[in-house]
């Protein structure tokens, strides 16, 4: 197995294959990856990582369930059983967001766009229907319909050239961070703020896919695998529930904690919400007991580590890896769970590997907090 090809070995994933597979020199992701219904490169892993970088590259990304939910009280009934401040988005507006359980673990990531009357969501393809189920159950009496989309899908523009063939799909200016314009013959544009500065979603009908890939790639955007928007997805520190993620993973430990404007998916200052304690709680006055870091890898390793290795220090297990994948400049990485306590020095092993954690990348939480300050107040302290 490629050491970018994430697997899910817990989970059966079972997704239509992507017609744009037919696309020349589209390989798809390994069987039994979350990604396998799509190209995982087109030939030139490294190349298509640099196009989305310093380019335009177009990223098939369909495998992601979908689905929309109506009604008029859409909003305000998505705020209250979900971690982000959605109540008043805004027509054309965009957020990340979180289920959570009564413990505050992770159950669902997913990005909303309400547009129109409506709000689009779209999630991980192992997730979807998990996720819709809750919703469902969770209407009670409130005037809002949520049900799969399964006729719309994701495509991706990554780089700074995204302007150059934006007319090709007829939008005359590219929205802000998390802003989203309606495409004629329906679907929109979204701008993402990750995996690059230069980041655009597009959810259009499925039946456009091969129609839009083709104006989009004759207008100058080259393709590019999963690998590339992996890569390039890790190094920016951002995690994927499921691959990034485990059962017990708290908002706190996966950089989710933040408004829409700071690029968060838990809104730190709205009302009551499952597993809203426990988010307040380690806020307020504790610290998580695990942060998510990025970690290089020794390359000249015979074999390397895999999704869910154990990362050791000293032949103590202090974490586990994520998303294992080689990047076009910094070789091999991974994100990693790791203790918080685990200085960024330290000397790791991954399975086979050594392991070093980029200093850069290990969060800085040593801000007393509003809570324990006020505790010791009250104790003379």
């Amino acid at each position: 197995m490629s050491v970018g090809t994430p697997r899910v070995d817990d989970v059966s994933v079972v997704v239509a294959p992507s017609p744009l597979l037919s696309v020349p020199g589209a390989v798809p992701g390994a069987p039994g990856s979350v990604d396998a219904a799509v190209a995982w490169h087109y030939g030139d892993p490294f190349g298509e990582q640099k196009a989305a970088v310093e380019r335009v590259a177009i990223v098939d990304r369909s495998h992601r369930f979908v689905l929309s939910i109506a009604g008029g009280e859409r909003l305000s009934w998505l705020h209250t059983i979900s971690s982000q401040h959605i109540a008043n988005l805004g027509d054309g507006r965009s957020a990340e967001n979180l289920d959570l359980d009564l413990n505050g673990r992770v159950l669902h990531h997913f990005v909303l766009t309400d547009l129109d009357a409506t709000v689009w969501i779209d999630t991980e393809p192992d997730r979807g229907a998990g996720l819709l189920a809750y919703l469902t159950k969770m209407v009670f009496w409130a005037d809002a319909q949520p049900r799969e989309a399964a006729d719309h899908a994701v495509l991706s523009l990554l780089g700074p050239r995204v302007a150059d063939v934006a007319d090709a799909i007829g939008v005359a200016e590219l929205p802000g961070v998390y802003a989203a314009v309606p495409l004629a013959g329906g679907g929109f544009l979204r701008r993402m703020p990750w995996p690059t500065a230069d980041s655009f979603d597009l959810i259009v009908p499925r039946a456009r896919l091969s129609e839009l890939w083709a104006r989009l790639t004759e207008a100058g955007a080259e393709p590019a695998g999963m690998w590339a928007f992996e890569a390039l997805r890790v190094a920016a520190l951002r995690p994927r529930i499921g691959l990034d993620t485990d059962d017990r993973t708290i908002p706190h430990e996966a950089r989710w904690i933040g408004a829409t404007t700071e690029f968060g998916a838990v809104h730190l200052d709205k009302g009551c919400y499952r597993g809203q304690e426990t988010v307040a709680r380690v806020h307020n006055l504790g610290k998580p007991p695990r942060h998510l870091v990025l970690l290089h890898l020794d390359g000249s390793a015979d074999e390397r580590p895999t999704h869910g290795t154990d990362v050791a220090a000293g032949g103590r297990t202090v974490g586990r890896l994520g998303t294992v994948v080689d990047h076009y400049e910094l070789g091999p990485i991974a994100l990693a769970l790791l203790k918080r306590s685990v200085p960024a020095d330290t000397a790791l092993t991954a399975g086979p590997s050594a392991a070093a954690i980029d200093p850069d990348s290990v969060p800085v939480d040593d801000t007393p907090q509003a809570g324990r300050v006020a505790v010791d107040r009250l104790r003379g302290r």
